[in-house]
């Protein structure tokens, strides 16, 4: 049922009822709404000369006006997305539903504003112009980084991102830390899910909170650091926060390889799928050093599924068989009873796909339309 609309309504509401709760007809709109019927043409109008609404032939006409449908146009724009690991990243170019146009390798070889944000800027407007586009279509962009980053000011290590990309784009740019945007991304596989915790294990370990629906950040944007949690090790590990034990420091991927025969973390999950038993030895405890700390999340924020990602996250891993035993031996049973915890959905796309979320949520949130 399409939800309540305060009245009167304006276009930006009427583009959510087409877009998020399929109303498809000038007549079901005015119902919803309350408008008039001179009101609601006037909305449905202006959005579809701003190219965020199309008609469809809705069956043959039986004479007079053939009867049409109301749909949100996803090819009436284009965003840019880039997410940013420690090893690796991709960016892309989507349309207004998410769906990825085209899709490239890009930084790292060192993270940083300063040297990555010239790169991106570049290589975003080749990808725009391999998929026929151009830099008009533009509408938002959006970018996960592996750094805390100051959210609500769009900085990224004290550099904000918002000018140079609106120097190139003349759009808006947001800025998340990329193990959220992968939350983000997973909270889009998972529908109906509105508790949802991400963990990332690659290089390092991090986790982004999906609660009632949304992401939390926590006052500062640090939530979700789960990666610098002591865990108990038989030798002292040091960590790059400048403490000892973190989880991260004992069973992240830089720490296991640190242990393994491995060259990268490819070549581990390699082994560990050969079934090599030092390396599947190797990993299963890992998990369960992860595990202990997700334990813990789990009694505090009772998700209705735990999300496992990054490159030592696959179902055939013993790394999450290993979690899953620590969890469900350690967590209540209350919070355990109907818990899921799997693999990603998304796998290398879980980010690319938050990004996308995270700026279509807000340019085409009602009171962005209006403003526009």
């Amino acid at each position: 049922m399409p939800r309540a609309v305060n009245r009167p309504s304006t276009s930006g509401d009427v583009l959510r009822l087409i877009r998020e709760d399929g109303v498809a007809t000038r007549a079901e709109l005015g119902r919803v709404t309350g408008l008039s019927r001179p009101a609601v043409a006037a909305r449905v109008a202006a959005l579809i000369h701003r190219g965020l609404v199309v008609e469809r032939a809705d069956g043959p006409s039986t004479g007079g006006r053939p009867p049409v449908r109301l749909e949100f146009n996803a090819a009436g724009g284009a965003v840019l997305v880039a997410n940013l690991g420690q090893s690796r990243g991709q960016l892309a170019v989507c349309d207004l539903a998410g769906t990825v146009l085209a899709r490239a390798d890009g930084p790292p070889a060192e993270v940083s504003p300063g040297k990555t944000l010239p790169r991106l800027l570049d290589q975003w407007t080749s990808l725009l112009a391999g998929s026929g586009l151009d830099a008009a279509t533009v509408r938002g962009v959006g970018l996960g980084v592996p750094d805390a980053v100051e959210h609500a000011a769009g900085r990224w290590d004290a550099v904000e991102v918002g000018p140079p990309i609106s120097g190139r784009f003349g759009v808006p740019a947001y800025l998340d830390n990329e193990v959220n945007a992968a939350a983000l991304g997973e909270h889009q596989a998972h529908p109906g899910v509105d508790d949802l915790l991400f963990v990332k294990v690659s290089t390092g370990i991090g986790a982004g909170v999906i609660a009632g629906g949304r992401i939390q950040r926590g006052a500062l944007g640090a939530a979700g650091e789960i990666g610098h949690v002591p865990v108990p090790s038989p030798a002292e590990a040091p960590c790059r926060c400048g403490n000892v034990n973190c989880v991260e420091a004992v069973a992240g991927g830089a720490a296991l390889l640190a242990r393994s025969r491995a060259g990268d973390l490819p070549g581990l999950v390699a082994l560990a799928r050969s079934g090599d038993p030092a390396t599947v030895a190797l990993l299963r405890d890992a998990g369960r050093r992860i595990g202990e700390v997700v334990a813990t999340a789990v009694n505090l924020l009772n998700p209705a599924v735990v999300v496992l990602g990054g490159d030592l996250a696959g179902a055939d891993e013993p790394l999450i068989a290993g979690l899953r035993e620590v969890v469900y031996q350690r967590s209540t049973a209350l919070a355990t009873r109907s818990l899921r915890i799997e693999p990603s959905r998304l796998g290398e796309r879980a980010g690319l796909t938050g990004c996308a979320a995270m700026v279509l949520d807000r340019i085409l949130a009602p009171e962005a339309v209006d403003a526009s």
